[in-house]
């Protein structure tokens, strides 16, 4: 009997396949996305708590170590994060405070500077860009506010979803140990393992994440803030607060604190001593490019900087800043899980032909 020859060749068919899966997994993600944005109340109490808990997990597990109960370990944990957070949160707001209007004074005069000598500007004065800009701030700022009882209402709002992020953290810590068995009793069938491993890739990725950010945005913090005092730069630890707190934006957030201590000192220190900041800058950034990262987050999931980029300006459309800042963890946890797939789980593919082993051929 003839057998009938495929209406495409094996190559069509292949092509055919991948977009199939392709367009599978994009409109998967696109719901998820979709339903993250709808319950975003829901959602971001719970992806802090996640954030919290990878940042503090290993103090968790060493006090359990030592024999401590597992529901005091997470409180006396969540007591220390909220130390932490509401420490550094008070350091730089009030570094802030304190040195906001030098800094902006100082930007003010930089853009002006850069405007005479540049023509950048024309006629237009550096003044008048400044009331309009404050012009539309304030209309934004009403518009947005709405009266008193919507700014209660934000208010009342951000302190629900830190102490339920807060409590949500103490039960991830305190029930960590049963995440296994959760797995495996949702897992459809034979799927406990791998549901398991991909869990346990994406959460170590995403602790190690937030570590080695920590603690890469502290060094990067301290040798800038100790530059900028060395240079007599007005403002050095609210500019040191900035880069703190813009760490956590790869790339883009040591480009915007660099920018801001480049142009402080070009406005009140002059043009050299801007070239002594940059050069500082840069040297910080060659640093933690060449020596912190490949050091402290080796172990780490590596992520190239076009995927950072993207998962940036992705997190950005999606969420704002709460997405610039949760897009690259994100990001980290399915580059986790991909490579559990990849390396694990996975059928082994012979090299000889483009079907796995056991398989018939096309």
């Amino acid at each position: 009997m003839q057998t009938q020859k495929p209406l495409l060749p094996a190559g069509a068919r292949r092509l055919a396949a991948w977009c199939g899966v392709l367009l599978l997994v994009t409109g998967v993600a696109a719901v998820v996305i979709w339903l993250c944005v709808a319950l975003k109340t829901a959602v971001t109490p719970v992806l802090l708590a996640l954030l919290g808990t990878a940042l503090l997990g290993p103090v968790h597990r060493r006090l359990t170590a030592h024999g401590v109960n597992r529901s005091v370990a997470a409180g006396f944990t969540c007591v220390l994060l909220v130390a932490v957070v509401g420490g550094a949160g008070y350091i730089v707001v009030t570094a802030l405070i304190d040195t906001g209007d030098q800094i902006v004074r100082s930007l003010k005069d930089a853009a002006q500077w850069v405007a005479d000598h540049f023509g950048v500007a024309g006629n237009t004065n550096v003044d008048d860009l400044a009331a309009n800009g404050k012009k539309l701030v304030d209309k934004f700022g009403a518009s947005a506010a709405g009266g008193l009882l919507t700014g209660l209402s934000l208010v009342g709002s951000l302190i629900a979803t830190s102490v339920l992020a807060l409590l949500l953290t103490f039960f991830f810590l305190r029930d960590s140990d049963r995440a296994a068995h959760l797995a495996h009793r949702i897992a459809p069938r034979g799927a406990g393992d791998l549901i398991e491993a991909m869990g346990r890739r994406a959460f170590e990725a995403v602790e190690g994440f937030m570590r080695g950010t920590t603690l890469i945005a502290l060094i990067d913090a301290v040798c800038i803030t100790t530059g900028l005092l060395i240079l007599r730069v007005p403002g050095a630890v609210g500019l040191g607060a900035l880069v703190l707190v813009g760490a956590y934006i790869p790339y883009l957030g040591a480009f915007i604190s660099g920018a801001v201590a480049v142009l402080v000192a070009l406005a009140d220190r002059g043009f050299v001593i801007a070239l002594w900041v940059l050069g500082v800058v840069l040297a910080v950034q060659l640093l933690e490019g060449h020596i912190l990262q490949p050091v402290i987050q080796s172990r780490t999931v590596q992520m190239h900087p076009a995927t950072i980029m993207i998962a940036l300006t992705a997190g950005a459309s999606v969420a704002g800043l709460l997405g610039m800042l949760l897009a690259v963890p994100v990001c980290a946890a399915a580059s986790g899980i991909l490579g559990e797939l990849r390396e694990g789980h996975l059928p082994p593919v012979d090299p000889a032909s483009d079907t796995p082993p056991g398989q018939p051929g096309p």
